[in-house]
């Protein structure tokens, strides 16, 4: 019993056997994982600038809200393409000795998810206006304004980026242009980088599990699932075009009694909901990304939010099936693997 009477004999033994176990479970698979673990073969690395924008990233506790994960259930189809993989982080490394940043997974969805935002919202001025006061775009929106990351001027230099912002949301009496500053740029950056890869030809796509069954009849049939229009809406559209289909002056245009809208042939809006456009640059309005192919809808979703659109807002155009959008999905995908 006198080894149980020695503090030191047992401090000792303590510290090496949660030594030797810390080793065995944490250290060695760890290393393990790091050999054995690669980026994709289409990773593309992060630019200098994306690199600074990931430490302001860190920096302002971005983390805390948005995870970058795509977990394999159907729920996170939202989120990007596929699950995420290990392979996904292979190409992150700690910040420095002290502290193992990397990953930037998170914890938290307070905030969506950012595993594929850099496709999913591109846009340059979106992100800005949003950095600058999230209220703008999102009127229920929790996420802090980081207006720090922007000065006011009344004469912006060649090659500012200005953007636009109402005047109830800026602190000032509205002189002067709201110029990013090159923080913001560098936050951008990283946002605008964050894509997930497609994995190679031939290898497995991992599937998102625990989907929505349709609901059987008394019948024994299959009830084929409603898609609501307005809800789809909200989550692939909203945050540019806003809950009134009126846009943002001189950053997205309206979709109310917009010609696209009202048109009875439907050709022209599923081809920018599938292969984005951004033909009204001139006008002061940024690229729409390909909203029907990076967030992997299906036509009867695609159809769900034409409909809600062509009936909202005091739109009155003709509704659409789900049996010719799909022909013009069918279409779209088969000109886009031709050229």
């Amino acid at each position: 019993m006198e080894f149980f009477n020695n503090h030191k004999k047992l401090f000792w033994a303590v510290f090496l056997f949660f030594g030797g176990l810390t080793l065995l479970v944490a250290i060695l698979p760890a290393l393990e994982n790091q050999r054995n673990f690669r980026p994709l073969p289409n990773a593309e690395p992060l630019s200098d600038a994306a690199v600074k924008g990931k430490m302001i990233f860190i920096a302002n506790g971005c983390v805390a809200c948005h995870t970058q994960q795509v977990r394999n259930v159907d729920m996170d189809k939202t989120w990007g393409s596929r699950p995420s993989i290990a392979a996904d982080y292979a190409g992150d490394h700690r910040i420095d000795v002290w502290r193992n940043t990397a990953t930037l997974m998170g914890t938290e969805r307070t905030g969506p998810d950012l595993t594929n935002v850099g496709l999913r919202q591109p846009s340059a001025a979106w992100n800005l206006t949003h950095l600058y006061n999230p209220r703008i775009l999102v009127k229920e929106s929790v996420m802090p304004a980081y207006t720090w990351l922007f000065t006011t001027t009344t004469k912006p230099n060649p090659g500012d980026v200005v953007i636009n912002v109402p005047a109830e949301f800026r602190d000032d009496a509205g002189d002067g242009q709201v110029v990013a500053t090159p923080e913001a740029l560098q936050l951008l950056a990283y946002l605008q980088s964050l894509k997930q890869t497609k994995l190679p030809d031939g290898r497995p796509v991992p599937a998102f599990l625990y989907k929505k069954k349709d609901k059987v009849e008394s019948g024994g049939s299959a009830k084929t699932t409603a898609f609501d229009g307005a809800a789809l809406y909200a989550t692939n559209c909203q945050s540019c075009h806003q809950p009134n289909g009126e846009g943002l002056k001189g950053a997205f245009p309206p979709l109310k009694g917009s010609p696209v809208v009202l048109n009875d042939n439907p050709e022209i809006m599923v081809n920018i909901i599938m292969n984005g456009y951004s033909g009204r640059i001139k006008e002061g309005y940024g690229p729409m990304p390909a909203v029907g192919t990076n967030n992997n809808l299906s036509p009867e979703e695609i159809t769900a939010i034409m409909n809600h659109e062509k009936t909202s807002w005091g739109n009155n155009a003709r509704a659409v099936t789900p049996d010719e959008i799909k022909k013009l999905v069918d279409l779209i995908k088969l000109q886009g693997t031709t050229k």
